[in-house]
């Protein structure tokens, strides 16, 4: 057995260990294991029952990391994506009027196109056309997204009367328990501990425990006849004009969204075409399973930080996804603080892209600073990418470069312009 995981996961051709590929595992998990509660709760505004979102959650993840193990054999996280879990519930569900099921047959129906660019020659062509420049922004960008989780999930920012963002209370038990964790975090990191991020979650957790006197413990209970119910009862309404736009919209950001997730964390380049036909396939199977889109989780780079290379990680969490169900009050006693130091240390690494970008052409740093900084500030890495790649065609235009521009670039700078004029439209 254990031969034909050596030769199934080649670690001696990656370069790595089983030793250094567990901890990333575990790290991994204990990074992204807020999305089994935190995503129940966002599809329950759509109308999607807790019992059966939590349900949903698990599957869909668990599925989604099994196939990036044994199909892609690369260190990436499949979840259901953060912002695109509440695209469904306010957007597709509250805004578009579509009824929760309906939206899973939305998620479903751009799933099956995003599969079909992704096994296809069209998707080469669009990663492609993607220049270097824009793709370093992209890191660059996920980074400072990363960063601003963290600052926020550690209460270290919070949003002011006075401004959007404000630097939080220092008199806050949790905001202290984060920097002390940062700093306890930071150190490790610097020093090149091994197990340093996983080690800085549970010092975190330890530190806010002691802060805050008290644990979280959820009574969330699965339900599996309620999830039976759910996946049974996608509806296809295809004639109405909110499906089709719910499903051009999800569509552009599941397409753009994990091209960059890839692209600025896959240690292996030659990996990206198995696995993003990974995630496609997996986004096709997340609305059958109840569920808004999975996605290469950003969450993905804390375990490749930590030396992840093969698809291990991947099986880990798969396997710890499933043990979790059978431990739901203990994985809700992780406080929401405890990965901030991970993210933010993640983000920083991440932002070494910039030093490729080349600072010398206005016509290529606007549109990558455009990227780093929308990701952040809307919270989205589709919209940002579409500020991006709307303004490189633009500035090469402005400049008379066009020529350089790729055919492919101009199509989706327009299929991203009409993504928001159609959003703006319908979207009310």
């Amino acid at each position: 057995m254990i031969q034909r995981f050596n030769r199934h996961f080649a670690l001696e051709a990656h370069g790595t260990t089983w030793r250094r590929e567990l901890m990333a595992g575990l790290t991994s998990f204990f990074t992204c294991a807020y999305i089994v509660l935190v995503n129940p709760l966002i599809l329950q505004d759509s109308g999607i029952p807790l019992s059966a979102g939590v349900m949903a959650t698990l599957v869909a993840s668990i599925v989604g990391c099994l196939l990036m193990a044994l199909w892609a054999n690369a260190p990436i996280i499949v979840i259901p994506g953060m912002g695109l879990n509440a695209f469904f519930s306010y957007t597709i569900v509250q805004s578009l009027g579509l009824s929760w099921q309906q939206g899973l047959a939305a998620v479903t129906v751009s799933g099956i196109l995003f599969l079909i660019v992704s096994v296809t020659s069209f998707g080469g062509r669009i990663v492609g056309a993607v220049p270097p420049s824009l793709k370093h922004g992209i890191t660059a960008g996920i980074g400072l997204l990363l960063t601003f989780i963290g600052l926020q999930k550690g209460e270290i920012i919070r949003s002011g009367s006075a401004t959007l963002v404000t630097v939080g209370s220092f008199h806050n038990p949790v905001m202290l328990s984060t920097l002390a964790g940062l700093a306890v975090t930071f150190m490790l990191f610097v020093r090149n501990v091994k197990g340093s991020l996983l080690i800085g979650i549970f010092v975190t957790s330890l530190i806010t425990f002691a802060g805050t006197g008290k644990a979280n413990m959820t009574t969330e209970a699965l339900d599996v006849r309620a999830y039976g119910r759910i996946m049974t009862s996608i509806d296809f309404h295809l004639w109405q004009v909110p499906f089709w736009i719910a499903v051009f919209s999800m569509t552009m950001i599941v397409l753009f969204e994990n091209m960059g997730l890839l692209s600025g964390m896959l240690p292996d380049a030659r990996k990206f075409p198995k696995a993003y036909q990974t995630v496609a396939f997996s986004a096709v199977l997340s609305g059958l399973l109840g569920t808004s889109p999975t996605i290469a989780s950003a969450e993905s780079a804390s375990g490749i930080s930590e030396g992840g290379r093969t698809g291990i990680p991947a099986l880990i969490t798969a396997v710890l996804l499933g043990v979790s169900a059978l431990a739901l009050p203990f994985i809700g006693m992780i406080p929401g603080n405890a990965v901030a130091p991970v993210l933010i240390v993640i983000g920083a690494l991440m932002m070494k892209s910039v030093q490729e970008i080349p600072f010398h052409d206005l016509s290529e740093v606007f549109p990558a600073f455009l990227i780093i900084v929308c990701i952040p500030l809307t919270s989205s890495i589709a919209d940002g990418l579409a500020f991006g790649f709307i303004a490189y065609p633009l500035m090469k235009l402005a400049t008379g470069q066009f020529k350089q521009v790729p055919a492919m670039l101009y199509v989706i700078a327009a299929l991203f312009m009409l993504n928001f004029i159609a959003s703006s439209v319908y979207v009310h």
